[in-house]
C-alpha cells in the first residue's frame, strides 16, 4: 500500500478490496480496477475518465472494465464502465453503485463500501459476462495510485 493512503485504507483494507476483485473476476471475464488518487481539484469525473484511459481500461476486448476512482482527500468517488458492460447494466446499476458507495462513505466505512461495490459490480459482470476456459486475465489485479 502506498503510505501516503493510509489514513483512507490500512493494510488489511488493501487485501479485502483485493480479494474482492479477485472473488469477482474468478467468475467473469470482466476487469475491475480501483484507483486512489489525493489531492482534490473539481471535475472528479474527467480525472476519472482520464485514469480510466490510461489504465488502458478501454482496450479490453469485451470493453467491460469498470473503475471505482477515489479521491480521498474529498472523500469523493467516480465509477467509469466501458461501453460494453453499460450497454448490458444500464444507468440503474450505475445508481446502485454509486448509492452503495456513497452510504458507507458517509459513514465513514470506506474499504466497506469499496468491498461491497465491487461484489455488485462482480454479479453484474457475472450475469452478462460469465467467466469461460479461455479467459484471460486483461488488466492487474491491483489497486492503482497518484
Amino acid at each position: 500500500m502506498d503510505p501516503r493512503f493510509r489514513d483512507f485504507i490500512d493494510d488489511r483494507g488493501e487485501r479485502r478490496i483485493l480479494e474482492a476483485i479477485g472473488r469477482a473476476e474468478r467468475h467473469s471475464s470482466g476487469e475491475i480496477r480501483v484507483h486512489l488518487h489525493r489531492g482534490g481539484g473539481k471535475d472528479i469525473y474527467q480525472r476519472a475518465v482520464k485514469t480510466f484511459e490510461r489504465l488502458g481500461m478501454h482496450k479490453t476486448r469485451l470493453r467491460n472494465g469498470i473503475l471505482i476512482y477515489v479521491d480521498t482527500g474529498g472523500r469523493r468517488f467516480a465509477v467509469i464502465g466501458d461501453e460494453g458492460i453499460h450497454r448490458k447494466v444500464g444507468r440503474d446499476f450505475w445508481e446502485q453503485i454509486r448509492d452503495i458507495l456513497a452510504e458507507h462513505f458517509r459513514q465513514g466505512q470506506y474499504t466497506d463500501g469499496i468491498v461491497r461495490a465491487i461484489d455488485a459490480i462482480g454479479l453484474a459482470l457475472a450475469e452478462h459476462y460469465p467467466y469461460s476456459d479461455d479467459d484471460i486475465n486483461e488488466l492487474p489485479d491491483e489497486i492503482s495510485f497518484d
